[in-house]
């Protein structure tokens, strides 16, 4: 028993120092950067079909759009928004139990045809699998819309 709880002690120490890393994100060339090869990020500007999340199609304007997404954000409980740029948001988002953190962007490209696009990635900064919990994440704001 003594064995184990250094392990874990160290386990944790480990974990929470990741969670601290922030991972160099942002819009390139119009483009959110890609998800890593783990299953815990889903991205709408991505052909690979783990990852892929349809964007949020909003009929307004991309000022409406980005007004009523930063409410919803505010809403979130476990949500701190970090940038609030006229094309570009970014959140993150930490756990209760573990207070592991969650990288959420949402990026507005040019409105089309009377409609606004926002493109959309979600990240895990650590671990492998995050049980859906991105995806899950980005369908409860897309409902809300």
């Amino acid at each position: 028993m003594n064995k184990l709880n250094p392990l874990v002690l160290v386990s944790m120490i480990m974990l929470t120092g990741c969670s601290v890393t922030k991972p160099d994100l942002g819009v390139d060339n119009g483009e959110l950067m890609p998800c890593p090869k783990t299953p815990n990020c889903v991205n709408s500007q991505t052909e690979n079909e783990e990852h892929y999340i349809k964007p949020i199609h909003f009929t307004g304007t991309k000022q409406e759009a980005k007004g009523l997404l930063l409410q919803i954000l505010e809403s979130e409980k476990q949500a701190k928004i970090l940038i609030a740029q006229e094309n570009y948001i970014r959140v993150e988002f930490t756990s209760t139990l573990f207070r592991f953190v969650d990288d959420v962007e949402f990026y507005f490209p040019k409105r089309q045809a009377g409609e606004t696009v926002i493109h959309i990635r979600s990240a895990s900064r650590v671990g492998y699998s995050d049980l859906g919990a991105n995806r899950k994440r980005i369908e409860r704001i897309r409902s809300k819309f």
